[in-house]
């Protein structure tokens, strides 16, 4: 098998073929700096290939003989669609590292064509989604009945500039959660409540995550809503009151994207070696019966880039069915026990 990263001089592009490398394979890296992708590639004895995404037919090209990309380059809002084009045209099977909740409902579009292409398109093929993907489907299978689906999370350890900078995206088209089986825009923070972490029950607020498009799709459970423990509770208080079109405003989108570039670095390997995260999942149906189900893992960053390598060799050992999934429905809801480091808390 032949395998791509795309983006491989970012933060968790270069997690991802770091530990590629330490496995023993050798994925071809690319990007669009010719300097930084070379300065990346040549010490490890990669080959690497220089390429923008301006011209979907010239992208094919560099794919014509790549089994699977592992797409580590965002926004993804605005890489996502160009390199899925390539890959129909390639026959490359697709993956990413996306959370966000219109790039997956793009791409799950797509299904037909990916059917049709021979393709697997497998966006969010990290954390968050891997994780909360998979308890979804596993609370989801022990109620079939469940109508509603919380999902939450909370984490240690820094983010990095990357992940930041999509999430100030995501909070410029507000609050978003899944009623009665349709995408809605909702206040930013609309919902609190107290989970239960195996850590102990923790207070969390509701913020929009990919897993509202993808939990859907991978259990059809109609009403979803995702939820984080912020780190200062009242945060969620200042998030209403600053409000979508202010944070939606070009300027501020410019500023706090700048801001984010020249002040955030992503977690080295010793502050990673010392995060971890917990995920919550609980269904519920009319009758008011519930399943929960928990986990705990390492560090976000360490499971994206170990997660999306398993993903890379489930793709070519598995032959999941041509079209656009989720984790689960690729290859299972057990697919986050092969996960190094991670404990779950069964289903209840």
């Amino acid at each position: 098998m032949t395998w791509m990263i795309y983006g491989a001089n970012g933060f968790t592009g270069r997690l991802v073929a770091d530990l590629a490398v330490e496995r023993g394979e050798r994925p071809v890296v690319a990007g669009r700096d010719p300097g930084k992708v070379a300065a990346f590639a040549a010490p490890r004895g990669l080959e690497s290939r220089i390429f923008d995404l301006s011209e979907p037919a010239r992208v094919a090209e560099m794919l014509h003989d790549v089994d699977v990309v592992a797409h580590c380059a965002g926004p993804f809002s605005a890489t996502s669609a160009p390199m899925v084009e390539a890959c129909l045209r390639s026959g490359t099977h697709y993956l990413d590292i996306t959370g966000e909740i219109d790039v997956f409902e793009s791409i799950f579009a797509r299904d037909a064509e990916a059917r049709d292409a021979g393709v697997v398109l497998l966006p969010g093929a990290g954390f968050d989604v891997v994780p909360t993907d998979c308890l979804a489907a596993m609370v989801s299978a022990e109620l079939p009945g469940a109508t509603s689906l919380d999902l939450a999370f909370q984490a240690g350890g820094r983010i990095s500039p990357g992940t930041l900078k999509s999430a100030l995206e995501g909070a410029a088209l507000g609050g978003r959660a899944r009623v009665d089986g349709e995408l809605r825009t909702v206040p930013l923070a609309w919902r609190r409540r107290e989970v239960a972490f195996p850590s102990g029950p923790r207070q969390v607020t509701s913020l929009p995550w990919g897993d509202v498009a993808t939990a859907y799709r991978s259990t059809g459970i109609g009403t979803i809503t995702t939820f984080t423990r912020l780190p200062i509770p009242d945060v969620g208080d200042g998030l209403k009151k600053v409000g979508q079109s202010v944070l939606g405003s070009p300027p501020v989108q410019r500023a706090g994207k700048a801001a984010i570039g020249a002040l955030v670095k992503g977690p080295g390997r010793a502050t990673r070696s010392h995060s971890w995260v917990e995920v919550y999942a609980e269904a519920t149906d009319d009758a008011g019966r519930s399943v929960s189900a928990a986990l705990i893992g390492p560090d976000t960053y360490d499971m994206t880039a170990d997660s999306v390598l398993r993903a890379v060799n489930a793709l070519a050992a598995e032959s999941p069915a041509p079209g656009a999934h989720t984790p689960s429905t690729a290859f299972g809801r057990d697919f986050i026990r092969r996960l190094h480091g991670v404990k779950i808390i069964e289903p209840a």
